[in-house]
């Protein structure tokens, strides 16, 4: 198969705290945004040329999406180990809070915290992957 492009898509009820957290929290790029398609509000962020993205839409009258198991995660693989304090000294700046994670695996060379919807992230250093 030829896969053009990838979209992670989700709802959310707190778009406006979503873009705090992925944009200036983890420092996504946003890549695009729209509002009130058919009821619908949302914001793309990427990676600089990547093919792939994560989507968050809200709609008009609600987007309920409770997060789903503890061990469910959206990875960041990260090289540097001082850009991943940086980005978690920031985050926790911000009020958001590390978390233990459900598998071990990912407290040996990660940190795990929860976006404001409860979804969770790592921030994964790569170093001896």
């Amino acid at each position: 198969m030829n896969y053009v492009q990838v979209r992670i898509a989700r709802p959310t009820n707190n778009l406006q705290e979503i873009v705090r957290f992925y944009g200036e929290g983890l420092g996504l790029k946003q890549i695009g945004q729209f509002q009130n398609h058919e009821g619908y509000d949302g914001v793309m962020f990427g990676m600089p040329d990547a093919s792939y993205h994560l989507e968050f839409t809200q709609h008009i009258d609600g987007s309920p999406c409770p997060a789903p198991t503890k061990d469910n995660l959206l990875v960041f693989y990260i090289p540097n180990k001082d850009e991943i304090q940086h980005i978690h000294s920031h985050l926790t700046t911000m009020g958001y809070k590390t978390v233990e994670p459900e598998n071990p695996y990912w407290k040996e060379s990660g940190v795990t915290i929860e976006d404001p919807d409860g979804w969770r992230i790592v921030l994964m250093c790569t170093k001896g992957i």
